[in-house]
């Protein structure tokens, strides 16, 4: 495959889907300049019945995750979710940030599950696969109604997000706050704008996620920050700062993860690091192979998120250290399932019978 580095996206190769018997690749010498550089992103609807996927995972605290959006247009090269997009028949490459599944009805069918008898208020995770507020959020604002039925019907929700467009919904989110139903955490991966630009390039800034932890915390909503990934031996170092400026902001708990690569992730994740790190490619990816029992990828469950041996004891102590000097918590307080109720207006409503006012059209955002 030849590597066609793209305005704005993260992976600059389109692997075949392992599904496909078949699979057909560009042929630059047949691309013009534009064509070379830019990849428009397609917007496609998703047409589930359901909208709470279940989780098994005993790494993860949550039953139930809800995710609007299925692929990220964030870019985010190291993403652990790009393998998921090969199930649509896509891939893991530039297709899963360029080729976004949307779930136009999520809010309708939220309350839909929310109205069964056989629901248990419980926390549900958003997003979990990938970011809820993401770019076409902002004109799409299906994350945004999803909070507005948690809050109608009061069911706790905590929200993990790379964008500080999540600052735009601090009104349901104080309202959640008033009764102890959400907590936010902001995930921040690197101070530095350049290295942000290269890995995750259509995420927002450092400096604006700090920003967006300022605002929640001002207006009383549980915020936290989690450094995720950690990519050894390009952002490992900046840990305790990370951590400080969020504290500075109003964070008060902290968590990291350490970069994982799972299937196709890997060799584009190798071919970034090439390209965009020629000067440092043996020292992030042995690190990784050190944190990985000599792989670049380590499924176990326990061992996936902190790795292991030398390099996973460093970090753990890092982190631990600086969080106890900053105060930070690593658990969030337990939330609110008591105030749960089915709001009159949702009661008589049929599934897509009303419950949005303005219900998007398809054309692309």
């Amino acid at each position: 495959m030849s590597s066609l580095p793209r305005r704005g996206r993260g992976a600059a190769l389109n692997p075949a889907n392992r599904f496909d018997k078949f699979h057909t690749e560009e042929d630059p010498a047949a691309l013009d300049e534009e064509e070379l550089r830019g990849v428009r992103t397609e917007y496609i609807r998703d047409t589930s019945r359901s909208i709470l996927a279940t989780n098994t995972s005993p790494d993860l605290p949550f039953t139930f995750s809800l995710n609007p959006y299925r692929g990220c247009e964030h870019g985010c090269i190291y993403c652990y979710a790009r393998p998921s997009h090969e199930y649509l028949g896509f891939s893991a490459g530039l297709d899963f940030e360029t080729k976004i599944v949307v779930k136009h009805d999520a809010p309708e069918l939220l309350a839909e599950a929310f109205k069964k008898r056989s629901w248990q208020p419980q926390l549900v995770l958003v997003s979990g696969n990938t970011d809820p507020y993401q770019p076409a959020e902002r004109k799409l604002t299906l994350t945004r109604r999803c909070l507005e039925v948690f809050d109608a019907f009061c069911n706790p929700v905590c929200i993990i997000t790379k964008n500080a467009l999540v600052a735009r919904d601090v009104d349901i989110l104080r309202s959640l706050a008033d009764k102890n139903l959400v907590h936010v955490t902001v995930s921040v991966t690197s101070l530095k704008d350049d290295v942000i630009n290269n890995m995750e390039p259509r995420t927002s800034r450092p400096a604006a996620r700090l920003r967006a932890i300022e605002t929640l915390a001002n207006a009383g909503v549980s915020v936290g920050v989690n450094i995720a990934p950690i990519i050894p031996g390009l952002t490992d170092e900046e840990m305790p700062e990370i951590m400080r400026r969020a504290a500075d902001a109003g964070a008060r708990v902290a968590n990291y993860i350490v970069v994982r690569l799972p299937g196709p992730v890997a060799p584009l994740f190798v071919e970034w690091v090439e390209r965009c790190y020629p000067n440092r490619v043996n020292r992030i990816l042995h690190r990784i192979e050190d944190l990985r029992d000599g792989r670049l990828n380590d499924p176990r469950w326990g061992i996936r998120m902190r790795g292991e041996g030398e390099w996973a004891r460093l970090f753990s102590e890092l982190f631990h250290n600086t969080r106890r000097k900053l105060g930070l918590a690593t658990d969030i307080e337990p939330l609110a399932t008591n105030h749960f109720r089915v709001p009159p207006r949702y009661e008589e409503l049929p599934l897509f019978g009303g419950i949005l006012d303005n219900p998007p059209s398809d054309k692309p955002v």
